[in-house]
């Protein structure tokens, strides 16, 4: 008979999520793993699985967090209020100090070498499904002519999703809420005419 579980499954995870968040995934070890969830090697093993299997189960937290927001934006009645939503918002939760800065997606994307190559694809899909959500949005847009003829929704969206992306290395470098705010502002004013 095996003997109940002295931790809460939840908070380990989250634990594991800001690590993974902070370090990478390269940059975390087992041992600091077992150490800020404040479980045991068979423990964690025996409820995540390896580092890999609870860098995945971390990262799917990680997303449906970040897709609530996205969800939320997608909701805007243009194109434009969603994009200046999707960005203010950004700003907001990369600087947001209740957890590591930055982009979880971007940042353990850029700390990860050629033996760990499937979590670098994992990040890439998850950064690429950010920027397809937003195409498809530009692709409605511009289908009943309320973006600009001559728009390329897939160009649109690289750029809306490269500034994203480099204000998470921006707030991960120490930028403030402030300063990227005038991202998104200097941002919008390249947006379709």
């Amino acid at each position: 008979m095996s003997r109940p579980r002295k931790f809460c499954e939840e908070a380990a995870l989250e634990k594991a999520l800001e690590e993974f968040w902070r370090a990478g995934y390269e940059g975390t070890s087992i041992s600091r793993l077992t150490e800020v969830m404040g479980i045991n090697r068979p423990s964690l093993y025996a409820t995540f699985g390896n580092k890999e299997e609870l860098f995945q189960k971390s990262v799917a937290r990680y997303v449906a967090m970040k897709n609530r927001y996205i969800d939320e934006a997608l909701k805007a009645p243009t194109a434009r209020e969603m994009v200046e939503r999707l960005l203010y918002d950004s700003a907001d939760i990369l600087t947001d100090d209740c957890h590591p800065l930055g982009c979880m997606a971007v940042q353990s994307a850029l700390a990860v070498g050629d033996n760990t190559e499937r979590v670098r694809q994992e990040m890439v899909q998850i950064r690429e499904a950010f920027s397809d959500r937003i195409r498809k949005r530009f692709e409605e847009e511009c289908r009943d002519g309320r973006l600009p003829p001559g728009t390329d929704p897939e160009v649109l969206a690289q750029f809306i999703s490269t500034v994203q992306h480099g204000m998470s290395v921006q707030a991960s470098s120490g930028a403030s809420r402030e300063q990227l705010r005038k991202v998104v502002e200097m941002a919008m004013r390249a947006w379709p005419a």
